[in-house]
């Protein structure tokens, strides 16, 4: 397939505002690829490389300025295996050759390949097919249950090689995707709940457990082998040697955890996150960061034990394999309840502990790798929410020469873009403006005047006081003295919030007012 079809699709899809069509439209392009050309559409589609990061920044991108091909050639096996190329530059004269490569590739495309290309390697890409759209995609190129291929998306952590086996052995070739040991999954996320009483109206008797407002860490253990794995799937074995033998002194030959690591303080309180995050971010010196800083695992969900996978059983059946596997001391805090009053006092106990709040949980509901399931709510006191910065202004007076004021938004499904909700510069400490100067000048796409446009890759945590009408930004709507609370390197830009729970938190804003 040549790219330039691609290229078609994507721009189609980016047009439609309608999911049904979206699907349609990828299902008949996804149909026909060639075998060797799957998993690379399927990548591309979804505004990814198969390679990732391939060393190719906006500045390079500026300085391969090449007259476009007057015809497309380009097929997308031909795109792949330059990026592979370019991947695989190393050493001394890597940077030009990277740069050779990559001028290559642009003097064979026509301009709206060379602009897909652009796109495509700066992560800009946004044409409104996210995963859960092209997961559906597939299933409907291959005939087969989108549930059947949303399973081995979730087991096998790349939708690429999945749509290689969903259309070329069908439901079949899906069955063979099985949690491997050592190699990590999507974790299950969370929605929120606005108060104790939505919650129980949604989920009835559940689970409560402490908000640790630590580094959410899935643990596997095949024999004396123990991998940690961070929020974003990285492999932080080597930074976390107590967690380690920690894992390896239990009686157990296998199994895998989903939890959290935290630094607490003598008094067994927690550190703040950015204490836990530092501790993580260290890879040197890390005995010393061992005796100073020691992480203290927390676990509150398992999901296989001793060769039998345990993902698919109610959590009631989790939590009792997790209590018989553990010792008490690495178990999360958790309670059964079943009305506000009990799951009001839970709360205030969790926040005079230090946490941030409380996870409330169906007893009766799966582990949904990858999903922000239903199953799983977050409650905390007061609204935050998980925004990606899309831009940020130059500083003046005290804060000349940093870059201070963002500029925020939510996550749009529909777009596959994001909603801008606001700017705040308000509480950043000098090492958070140093930080975050350094960070955001490595995302530069562009700038106009005293702003300085980003990659939206960084995700922030905001706390607000609500969420008002505001017709200067696209959805109405804007934030009510926002200011930041941290930065959540851990979560990928995929996993911000929705524009919907803004408009969520802004109703029920709106009922209460009234």
């Amino acid at each position: 397939m040549l790219l330039s079809e691609i290229v078609d699709v994507s721009r189609t899809v980016s047009e439609s505002s309608r999911r049904l069509e979206k699907i349609a439209t990828l299902a008949e392009c996804i149909r026909h690829l060639e075998p060797a050309e799957i998993a690379i559409g399927v990548a591309f589609l979804s505004g990814d490389v198969r390679q990732g990061r391939i060393g190719i920044g906006w500045a390079s991108l500026r300085d391969a300025q090449h007259e476009p091909a007057s015809t497309a050639t380009l097929s997308v096996v031909e795109v792949d295996e330059l990026f592979g190329r370019i991947a695989r530059a190393e050493g001394r004269g890597s940077s030009g050759e990277r740069a050779r490569l990559l001028g290559t590739l642009m003097a064979k495309a026509t301009a709206v390949e060379q602009d897909f290309v652009r796109r495509l390697l700066i992560g800009e890409l946004r044409q409104g097919a996210q995963q859960g759209v092209l997961l559906e995609a597939v299933a409907r190129a291959a005939g087969v249950p989108a549930a059947a291929v949303r399973r081995a998306a979730m087991l096998c952590g790349d939708l690429g090689t999945v749509a290689v086996s969903a259309l070329e052995q069908g439901e079949a070739g899906l069955s063979g995707h099985r949690l491997e040991l050592l190699r990590p999954i999507e974790p299950m996320l969370a929605q929120t709940a606005e108060s104790p009483a939505d919650a129980l109206g949604r989920l009835g008797q559940l689970a409560a457990e402490y908000k640790l407002d630590g580094a959410r860490v899935q643990i596997h253990r095949l024999g004396d082998e123990v991998r940690i794995f961070t929020r974003g799937l990285h492999d932080v074995t080597a930074r976390a040697p107590e967690i380690v033998e920690t894992i390896r002194a239990l009686p157990v030959k296998s199994l895998v955890l989903d939890g959290e690591a935290i630094v607490l303080k003598p008094d067994g309180t927690p550190q703040p996150f950015q204490t836990t995050m530092r501790r993580f971010g260290r890879r040197l010196d890390v005995d010393a960061m061992k005796s100073e800083l020691p992480l203290s695992p927390f676990f509150f969900d398992i999901l296989h034990l001793d060769g039998t996978d345990l993902f698919d059983r109610a959590a009631r059946e989790r939590f009792e394999a997790l209590s018989e596997a553990l010792p008490a001391p690495l178990v999360i805090p958790r309670k059964l309840v079943s009305d506000a009053s009990a799951l009001e006092a839970f709360q205030d106990e969790a926040l005079a502990t230090g946490h941030e709040g409380i996870m409330l949980k169906s007893l009766e509901a799966s582990y949904e790798a990858g999903q922000r399931g239903a199953g799983w709510l977050k409650l905390k006191p007061a609204h935050s929410l998980d925004l990606v910065v899309l831009a940020v202004e130059w500083g003046s007076g005290r804060r000349k020469g940093w870059l201070s004021n963002l500029h925020l938004g939510a996550r749009d499904p529909t777009s596959g873009g994001f909603v801008m909700l606001g700017k705040t510069f308000k509480g950043m400490t000098d090492e958070m403006l140093l930080w975050q100067t350094a960070r955001f000048l490595e995302l530069e796409i562009g700038r106009e005047g005293h702003v300085v446009h980003v990659r939206p890759e960084q995700v922030v945590e905001i706390l607000l006081d609500g969420v008002q009408q505001s017709p200067h930004y696209p959805a109405g709507l804007a934030l009510r003295f926002a200011r930041v609370k941290r930065y959540r390197s851990d979560k990928r830009a995929d996993e911000a919030d929705t524009i919907e729970t803004v408009r969520s938190i802004y109703a029920h804003g709106f009922k209460r007012d009234q």
